[in-house]
């Protein structure tokens, strides 16, 4: 029996400390090292690769997107969009199902330049080395007439596609047809309020939350089919030009990130730490998918620390 004890000890505690670094304790931040990355205008965390971050230059920089290493802050790929126009403002990037990549032309730094934006997506490769990759472009025009906007989400499960608009006053959520079009003009209407000067959005690995980030703070609302409930103030840090956001593969984090050379991506608790239930977003289809990856370590340290009393004890007994 004593020996069963310790067994057992031995096994729950090299459980705890065995789980998988994303599920007990998220990602925790780095530093984007390439020196061509100098404004990082987008994040958006791959599933498919895990650690690995895809981001962008603002205006500028041509068809590529990047993917950087979480653990090093290096590039490890450089895409190249095939078959489309030359960029005007890219601002956005977020990955939809099938580990499709959406990147987000649709900035207009003269709030109605541009009687029309685009919106590109790519499949995300499967090995990770530079190439070029062909995307399909999509001509996004908004109901209400041409604006600015930093903010594209997917919906990780309809795939439908939303771009909140960038209005110091506070803009609007708008909805995209639930199949874009590479043969006309896809329209764009407002469908909620929001209430922040919006310079990212994403949408949790779960598709229940909405977070929407600004210069100076965050709101996140509760997601029901576009179906926006504000529930509080999020805690953002300070950057010096704070336009990124996305949240970690497994839900619990979001992730931050900045303009300028040697930005940094930092990481806050996201609302509630709600790990997603998906094994395709959280890389797991275990029974603990699903559960807090703190709360799933604890856990398995206070059995571990149960049953080491209980090996005390009997000890104590036999001793007497």
């Amino acid at each position: 029996m004593q020996r069963s004890f310790a067994v057992l000890a031995g096994v729950l505690l090299a459980g705890a400390c065995a789980l998988p670094a994303s599920a007990a304790d998220g990602d925790q931040g780095f530093t984007i090292k390439d020196p061509r990355i100098t404004e990082s205008s987008g994040l958006a965390a791959s599933h498919q690769h895990p650690g690995i971050y895809w981001t962008h230059n603002d205006s500028g920089d041509g068809p590529r997107i990047y993917a950087v290493d979480s653990r090093t802050g290096k590039t490890v790929a450089t895409v190249t969009l095939r078959g489309i126009g030359s960029p005007r403002d890219v601002e956005a990037i977020s990955i939809g199902p099938h580990n499709e990549i959406y990147v987000g032309d649709i900035g207009d730094n003269y709030g109605g330049r541009w009687p029309y934006v685009w919106i590109y997506r790519l499949p995300e490769p499967k090995v990770l080395k530079d190439q070029t990759v062909t995307a399909k472009q999509y001509v996004v025009k908004y109901t209400n007439g041409p604006r600015d906007a930093e903010s594209l989400l997917v919906h990780p499960e309809t795939g439908r596609v939303y771009i909140i608009d960038k209005q110091e006053d506070g803009g609007h959520l708008y909805e995209g047809p639930a199949t874009l079009s590479t043969s006309g003009t896809n329209m764009f209407r407002p469908v909620a309020p929001v209430d922040l000067w919006a310079t990212d959005a994403a949408l949790s690995p779960d598709g229940r939350q909405l977070v929407v980030r600004g210069y100076f703070g965050g709101i996140y609302y509760d997601w029901n089919g576009g179906d926006i409930k504000r529930k509080g103030r999020l805690d953002v840090p300070l950057q010096g030009q704070g336009e990124a956001v996305t949240y970690s593969p497994d839900g619990t984090e979001l992730m931050f990130g900045s303009e300028g050379a040697d930005s940094q991506v930092q990481a806050q608790d996201a609302p509630g730490r709600t790990a997603s239930k998906s094994p395709s977003a959280s890389g797991s289809s275990g029974s603990g998918a699903g559960m807090d990856g703190g709360s799933v370590k604890i856990g398995a340290v206070v059995l571990a620390v149960g049953a080491a009393a209980l090996l005390g004890l009997r000890r104590l007994r036999r001793g007497r």
